[in-house]
């Protein structure tokens, strides 16, 4: 016999079994007493106890009725033909669910098991009212069964789900009703699909056929779930494969997982998924939480293509026009909840990292936190609807056209108001530093919400090495036509920024200060400037002035030409300048326009037509000094804002040469010179109070 294993346990010293055993005893002596006085009592008065102990006649007839029932029940459903409930349960289904609904073949169920089963043959789903001649499914064969001491305990778990030739055909049209909804006034709650877990899964040459008529989406696709059938069997699991069109374009799909053996809940379930269609493309590799809860899953996402905005079809999320773009981070969905986090690569030339969040439902809620390491400017060029060139190496953007028509400046580019109004959202964006460009922005921080329709942006904010842009935004989308409002400040920026230096010395240096507040209607930027109304206003508060440049605006032929020729570069002050502007239907009128440096008081009147882009200014100088030779003609600006024209009033000069040449044959060849002489009486501009009035 084996040795004890427990031989050399022994017990403490002075331990006494009947001591221990009387302890327990007397411990659960209430115990015991309570239970036997509770048996006695139901012994004693309980009768349906007392039946069972001393049946009597009535008892003895109500048993023998209910085994009789049971047995015959039993034997009803193990002979029962189930294809008697064929008819009914199709007539009720069909009247429940307001389409046609049969099952057209033999029905065979299996209860008496611990794995009762069923077996449909030729089941037919048919469509709603408004698409009769398409069936939503229909089924060749289905075999499923239950694992019933789960479905006792509350939970459903299928060791099998076998579906032979299903065909599906999903219909959405462009008011957003589904052909397989079966309660279409429920609101979409945005959670995923969700199965009981099934064990094995097999499907037998399924196919799949998807009209989304609101994206312009159509998909034939192929699907297949199945076990290797020998070793050398090489494709086991679940494929889905579909080719169609979206907007016209090439659309491909491919999704794949493992085999469906021995499914859990808790072993996730891993699939691959790739999506190639409206220039872009889509790839995550990932595993589903709990198997069969598609509302549960994490991949890593992959994202590229030529415009981020292309997108909108593929996930009814709007997004801004870009230039082509790479991105990569972990997508997670957890029922209505999405998130697209830590994701790094580059929109443009420039890097694009940050964390998007998406509730889904009815109404999709997006919340983005974008920031950007190194900022190419002209990346911004894509949103405002420009069109922009990135080099394959993805380090350069260069700006091919600013969108408008040719000769423009604005952009004509249409905002997407529809897109809009399917959601709100929140953003942040920060470009901690930019590349290097001709206006000299060195930073750029942007906010934006949306909401019922409405855009706010705020702020729009713009760092240059001296100086900064700031301003708010509001886009009224919820009209035909958007109504917009802007109020953007300039402060200090350098006019030196402006106009380049020549040969090392800046023509003009100071401070610009400004403000534009305009509001309109428009669905475009250049739209929105023909139609608005409001005022733009510049001022410079103090600078300096090439004197020469000084000297010509009051054209003064005798001392700034000659000062242009020799080159001289001295300074001339401005003691200040304003350009004040009223906008109503698009076209800019001076109000104040005047610029005053220490030598001449210039001052001038006109329009810009913002519709058309043209200028059309007069500036009228008047010297501080007498001068010799000076022509009395205004100054003309005039021409695309692109790349106005300055000259002088041919006719004024025209008119004045005429005096010159009559003085000159009556009086003296010295006389002639007096038409040209300008006496010096301009006097100083009261800067204080233009710079007050401009708004």
């Amino acid at each position: 016999m084996p040795s004890n294993p427990f031989r050399h346990l022994r017990p403490p010293q002075g331990w006494r079994p009947e001591a221990w055993r009387g302890a327990v005893g007397r411990r659960l002596a209430p115990v015991g007493g309570r239970a036997s006085a509770w048996r006695d009592w139901v012994v004693a008065n309980d009768p349906v106890y007392g039946s069972f102990r001393r049946p009597g006649q009535a008892e003895t007839i109500a048993a023998s009725v209910t085994l009789a029932l049971v047995l015959a029940i039993v034997l009803f459903l193990a002979l029962f033909d189930w294809n008697w409930l064929r008819g009914p349960i199709g007539r009720w289904a069909s009247a429940e669910y307001d389409r046609e609904i049969a099952l057209r073949g033999d029905v065979d169920v299996k209860l008496f098991s611990w794995t009762p089963s069923v077996v449909v043959q030729d089941l037919r789903f048919g469509g709603p009212a408004w698409a009769r001649d398409r069936d939503t499914v229909t089924a060749e064969r289905i075999e499923a069964s239950v694992r019933l001491r789960t479905l006792l305990a509350g939970r459903i778990e299928m060791p099998l789900l076998a579906i032979t030739r299903p065909r599906a055909v999903l219909i959405v049209t462009e008011d957003g009703r589904r052909s397989w909804d079966l309660n279409p006034d429920r609101p979409d709650d945005g959670e995923g699909l969700k199965l009981p877990p099934i064990n094995r899964l097999i499907i037998e040459d399924g196919r799949l056929s998807l009209d989304e008529q609101g994206r312009d989406i159509t998909l034939e696709a192929q699907l297949t779930a199945r076990e290797a059938t020998g070793a050398t069997e090489g494709e086991t699991g679940f494929l889905l494969t579909g080719d169609g069109t979206i907007e016209g374009s090439p659309l491909t799909l491919r999704i794949e997982g493992g085999p469906f053996i021995n499914i859990r809940r808790d072993r996730p379930y891993a699939f691959k998924a790739t999506v190639e269609g409206a220039r872009s493309q889509l790839i995550a590799d990932g595993s589903i939480t709990r198997p069969f809860d598609l509302g549960q899953f994490q991949a890593t996402l992959s994202l590229r293509g030529q415009d981020l905005n292309d997108l909108y079809n593929l996930t009814r999320i709007a997004l801004p026009n870009t230039p082509p773009y790479r991105l990569a981070g972990t997508l997670t969905r957890d029922d209505r909840i999405w998130t697209f986090a830590d994701f790094d690569g580059r929109v443009g030339a420039s890097d694009l990292s940050g964390d998007v969040r998406v509730e889904g439902g009815e109404r999709l809620n997006v919340r983005a936190d974008l920031r950007s390491r190194r900022l190419d400017l002209d990346d911004l060029i894509a949103i405002l609807g420009g069109s922009t060139r990135t080099n394959d190496a993805g380090t350069e953007t260069t700006t091919v056209s600013s969108g408008g028509a040719p000769g423009r400046l604005l952009p004509d580019a249409s905002l997407q108001v529809d897109r809009l109004r399917t959601m709100d959202g929140q953003l942040t964006y920060r470009a901690v530093s930019v590349k290097a460009n001709d206006l000299d922005v060195r930073q750029v921080r942007l906010g934006a919400v949306l909401e019922a329709g409405i855009l706010d942006l705020d702020p729009v904010s713009f760092a240059f090495n001296r100086g900064e842009l700031n301003g708010t935004a509001r886009i009224n989308a919820t009209r035909d036509r958007p109504y917009s409002a802007i109020d953007f400040r300039l402060a200090g920026y350098p006019l030196e920024s402006i106009i380049p230096a020549r040969n090392g010395v800046a023509p003009l240096t100071g401070r610009a200060l400004g403000r534009a507040r305009l509001e309109g209607p428009g669905a475009s930027i250049h739209d929105f400037a023909a139609a608005s109304r409001g005022s733009i206003s510049l001022v410079v508060p103090q600078g300096q002035m090439r004197t020469a440049f000084a000297e010509l605006l009051g054209v003064n032929a005798s001392a700034g030409l000659l000062r242009l020729l020799r080159g001289d570069e001295s300074q001339s002050t401005i003691r200040c300048g304003v350009a004040d502007f009223d906008v109503a239907n698009g076209v800019a009128r001076a109000r104040t326009l005047v610029i005053d440096t220490d030598v001449v008081l210039a001052s001038g009147s006109g329009t810009i037509n913002l519709g058309t882009e043209q200028m059309d200014l007069k500036i009228d100088g008047e010297s501080k000094r007498p001068r010799l030779l000076r022509l009395w003609t205004p100054i003309l600006i005039r021409g695309p804002l692109t790349g106005p024209s300055v000259g002088i009033d041919t006719g004024s000069t025209v008119a004045q040469a005429g005096l010159t040449g009559l003085l000159a044959a009556v009086v003296a060849p010295v006389a002639a010179l007096f038409a040209f002489v300008e006496p010096g009486l301009a006097e100083d501009a009261n800067c204080g109070s233009l710079i007050a009035s401009a708004r």
